[in-house]
Parts: structure tokens; C-alpha cells; sequence
């Protein structure tokens, strides 16, 4: 009896561990249902421990997130809003953009950026990659040159005011280049990144409108390569689709040749009209300078996408009203010589030059108020 009693007292026993068992089962699956519909009604919630990340913490407390992230609250928003991810895996959206506009700012390496959120250095990895491409796959949204007539007359009339001249009404953008640095990359071909500052770089060109908003970039060629060339392989000369016939674009490059009064006044308007795009850089590198002041710690393969996103960036940043105003550098992109400079003006730069200098010559100046008609 002793015998039979105690192993209906062990049976009694397991049954109710078992019980208590699948009940902490039902437990588990009915809180990861509760999770995980909390995910899809609230896009701010997606893991527990994210929470107690202090620059995360920062983020949906509703402070400033321009020290951690570089770009305000509405610039992420309408980050966000363009992006437009449901992930129903993973970190979520929300939490892999401030990943990946943490990297950005920061410029630290995803080591660093693990630690501070909390996940794995491959997770880094694989979150600023796919970021990356997904930012750079919404370039022709943010990126774009004028659709309508209408634009392309209130992007003239706008480098006519900046100009302070009626001669510029003509003007549909402003062209510069800049070098990007990079780690060198190995082998034979690396030498041909190193630039004539002698540091590896790869090229961005970029056209802006008279607000500083990027119409168009181009970026990818190594640093030994004139601008000139780097302009003839681009898809804005060579689809001859911009500007527009009778219309042209502001550039660099100096008219050593011009002594008359009148060129020197439209040396003058022709620099306040130009200087707009070395603004537009200058605010992309001041709000980026962990990635444009120092060599990018990545494969120089990657680097065009990176700099498309800074790009696409600042245009975002440029529409939600979030400025920032452009640091003091040394000028390093000064007018170059070398092939294919002439050959270019030779074209049609001269004949811009000596018309639009007369007509600077002939017409008074115009108050920056003035409203060209």
C-alpha cells in the first residue's frame, strides 16, 4: 500500500508541474501575440530592451534629437513618411533608421553604434546597408530637376535675385564638385583615387537650385579625374535633357582673360549667383562632418551610396525648414587645369560668358527685393 500511495503522490506531482507547464506556455504565446499586436498599431514599440537605450530613451521622450541624430524631429518624420516600412521582423523600421542615421552622424564605427544600441555589430551592418539602399531607392522623389514650366521659372527668377541681376534670368542651377576621402583602396588601381591634394578621394557632382537644393548628383569617380571629364560621363550632359535649350548653368573655372569694367561686375554677380551651391555642400558636409571630413570607414564601393543618401538627406532636411548654417573650410576644389577645360568652353561656355557679360555691361543693377518680370 505504502508503495502504491507513493507513486500516486509522484504522478499527482508531475501532473501538476505539467499543468503549470503548459499554462507558462499559454502565458508566452498569448504576451508574444499582445507584442506583436501592439506592433502593428504603434510603429514606436518593438522590443523591450530597446527602451532602455538612453539615445532611444531621448527619441520617444519627444526631446531634441538633433544632438544624437543631426536632423530634427520633422526632418526624421518626413524621413520616416517617405520610407514608409512595416517591418513585422526584426528591430522595425523606425528603430533601423535611427540606427542608421545614428552611423551618419556619429561616423563611429558599428562597433561603437552596437554598444550603443544594444544588438550586434553584424546587426549594424546589415541594418546600414539596407538603410542605405532603401534611402538611395527614393533619390528620384527628393532628388529631381524642375517638372513644370512654372518651376523652372521660379528657379530662374530665383538666381536672378540672388545674382541681384535680370541677366541671370536665364540661370537654372549651379554646378560644383567635391572630393569625398576614403580608405585607399588596395591594390594597382588605388593610386588612381589619390587626387591632386594627394589624399584618396571619389567625386560628387552636384547641381543645386537657388535655394540649395540638390536637382541632380552624380557621384563615383576616383579623385584623379578632372571635373571636366567627370561632368562629359555624367547623365546630365550626356542625355542633353538640362537646362533646358536657351537656359544655362552656373559654374566655376575663372575668365582669366576679362579685364573690361563690365567683366568684372559680372564676375561679381556671377559669383554671389554661384556661390548657392558651395553653400548647399557646405551645409550637407557641416551637418555630415563625421562622413565628409574624414575618410569613410567603409569599402570605397559603398561610399557613392552613402554620399546619395547625405544628398537625399539634406534635401529632406532643406524641405522640413531644419538648416544648419555651413562651416568655415579651406577651399579645396578650386578651379582646375588640365584636359578637357577648354575644349568644354570652347563649345558654348564662351559665348555665355561674353553675352552675359555685356548684358551685365548694359543693365543696371536690381535690388535683391526686386521682382524680375
Amino acid at each position: 500500500m505504502d508503495r502504491i500511495m507513493l507513486l500516486r503522490a509522484m504522478c499527482t506531482v508531475l501532473i501538476q508541474e505539467e499543468l503549470q507547464n503548459q499554462h507558462q506556455r499559454r502565458r508566452h504565446v498569448w504576451y508574444l501575440r499582445l507584442i506583436r499586436a501592439s506592433h502593428i498599431q504603434s510603429r514606436t514599440i518593438y522590443c523591450r530592451t530597446n527602451l532602455s537605450v538612453p539615445v532611444l530613451d531621448r527619441f520617444y521622450n519627444q526631446e531634441d534629437t538633433r544632438p544624437d541624430f543631426r536632423l530634427s524631429r520633422e526632418s526624421l518624420a518626413v524621413l520616416l513618411n517617405l520610407l514608409d516600412q512595416d517591418r513585422r521582423h526584426g528591430w522595425g523600421a523606425t528603430i533601423e533608421i535611427l540606427v542608421f542615421i545614428f552611423w551618419l552622424a556619429s561616423g563611429a564605427s558599428y562597433r561603437v553604434v552596437s554598444r550603443v544600441f544594444g544588438m550586434p555589430r553584424s546587426t549594424v551592418h546589415t541594418i546600414v546597408h539596407r538603410v542605405t539602399e532603401e534611402v538611395v531607392a527614393i533619390r528620384h522623389q527628393v532628388i529631381h530637376l524642375p517638372k513644370t514650366p512654372e518651376d523652372l521659372e521660379a528657379v530662374s527668377r530665383g538666381f536672378a535675385g540672388v545674382a541681384r541681376h535680370r541677366a541671370f534670368l536665364k540661370a537654372v542651377g549651379a554646378i560644383d564638385g567635391c572630393h569625398i576621402r576614403i580608405k585607399c583602396p588596395s591594390g594597382p588601381d588605388g593610386q588612381c583615387y589619390r587626387n591632386r591634394k594627394l589624399f584618396p578621394s571619389i567625386i560628387l557632382q552636384a547641381v543645386c537650385d537657388h535655394q540649395g537644393c540638390f536637382i541632380d548628383t552624380y557621384v563615383g569617380w576616383p579623385g584623379s579625374v578632372h571635373d571636366s571629364r567627370v561632368l562629359r560621363h555624367s547623365p546630365l550632359y550626356r542625355q542633353s535633357v538640362y537646362p533646358p535649350p536657351g537656359h544655362f548653368i552656373l559654374a566655376d573655372g575663372g575668365y582669366p582673360c576679362l579685364q573690361r569694367v563690365g567683366a568684372q561686375r559680372f564676375n561679381s554677380h556671377h559669383s554671389r549667383a554661384r556661390s548657392i551651391i558651395e553653400r548647399a555642400l557646405g551645409m550637407m558636409k557641416t551637418r555630415f562632418r563625421a562622413i565628409f571630413l574624414q575618410a569613410l570607414e567603409v569599402h570605397h564601393t559603398f561610399v557613392p551610396h552613402v554620399v546619395t543618401a547625405c544628398a537625399v538627406l539634406h534635401n529632406i532636411c532643406l524641405s522640413a525648414g531644419d538648416i544648419v548654417a555651413p562651416m568655415d573650410e579651406p577651399e579645396e576644389d578650386g578651379a582646375e587645369d588640365g584636359e578637357g577645360e577648354a575644349g568644354l568652353e570652347a563649345v558654348s561656355g564662351a559665348r555665355w560668358r561674353d553675352q552675359l557679360s555685356s548684358e551685365v555691361s548694359a543693365l543696371e543693377e536690381v535690388p535683391p527685393d526686386h521682382d524680375y518680370c
